[in-house]
């Protein structure tokens, strides 16, 4: 493995995830790099090459050769954006860190306001959209209700349309680097340490270029990964149903017996019963699926393996 980790320490590290973006690298480094020569800041950009199938990696070799400030990291193979992004701030050095994705939907042109808010004393600095019009329909509607409804579950509150890209002290960094959990849920766990924290508002705007790599089902189990990680509900939840159908169950009997006390034995027709049966069947499979879900991640967790493989440095 190489070692190209810079002689003093940056300022500033620019944690860039990558998977497939052979398209958008040149475009991500002609916006950010005048930018962060503007501010007159030492920097770092570290790229995490999340085991990209296309030809992502050469050219971050490629343009690796014309920029003395860039770090590449390669991934074993693919793992995710949550553990390549945690890789990327695992080894990053600056004072401050700012995660940001590649496709130039989080305009780097905020960093300047971010290091402003950093100097005035906050630890965390958010971006924050106030602008969603280049998202489809259904995943607005999707991630309104995702994140309204984890926020009412959880003890951890997430802000509202705040995605990764947000400055972070190194104090707060550290923090981040003790929490060992391997299924990881970024925005959860950054907003689990807490510190001092400011908001910047921006408008996002559409992919320069390429396709995300994100699709309905990757969004779904990502979904399932905050709420499992930062919230017991879902388990709680099962317990009160339970009592609610005993109850029902309970009333239900006691009326049958009444009846029965009363008008003797009538022989009532099995549609009523098989609906009640796959009913409870139903209700129960739920339960199983839920507990099933933290079950699986408990699993993981205890057989402590690594988050991520780093096959080289350049």
């Amino acid at each position: 493995m190489q070692n190209n980790k810079p002689s003093s320490l940056p300022f500033i590290s620019i944690v860039c995830p990558c998977y497939n973006e052979e398209e958008v690298i040149e475009h991500f480094l002609k916006s950010i790099t005048p930018i962060l020569t503007k501010s007159e800041k030492s920097y770092e950009i570290i790229f995490i090459d999340d085991g990209s199938k296309d030809n992502t990696l050469n050219v971050l070799l490629e343009a690796k050769q014309n920029h003395e400030n860039i770090r590449v990291i390669k991934l074993s193979r693919n793992f995710g954006k949550e553990k390549a992004l945690t890789a990327g701030i695992d080894l990053s050095l600056g004072e401050t860190v700012v995660p940001i994705d590649v496709d130039l939907q989080d305009p780097p042109e905020l960093i300047l306001d971010f290091i402003k808010k950093y100097e005035e004393g906050y630890d965390v600095v958010l971006a924050k959209r106030v602008d969603r019009t280049t998202d489809t329909y259904a995943k607005k509607f999707s991630a309104e209700a995702f994140y309204k409804f984890h926020n009412k579950i959880s003890d951890i509150s997430i802000p509202n349309n705040v995605g990764d890209y947000r400055l972070m002290s190194r104090k707060v960094v550290e923090q981040i680097k003790k929490l060992p959990e391997s299924q990881r849920f970024m925005k959860g766990i950054f907003a689990w340490v807490g510190f001092q924290t400011v908001t910047v508002e921006y408008k996002r705007e559409a992919r320069v270029a390429g396709e995300t790599s994100f699709n309905g089902w990757k969004l779904w189990n990502f979904a399932l990964d905050g709420i499992t990680s930062f919230s017991t509900v879902p388990l709680r939840i099962w317990l009160y149903v339970g009592v609610i159908l005993a109850s029902l169950s309970f009333v239900y009997g006691s009326i049958i017996i009444i009846k029965t006390l009363i008008f003797g034995i009538d022989s009532p027709g099995y549609a009523s019963l098989l609906t009640t049966v796959l009913f409870l069947g139903g209700v129960q499979l739920m339960g199983i699926g839920i507990l099933g879900e933290y079950i699986g991640r408990i699993y993981t967790e205890t057989k402590n393996r690594p988050i991520y493989i780093i096959e080289n440095e350049y």
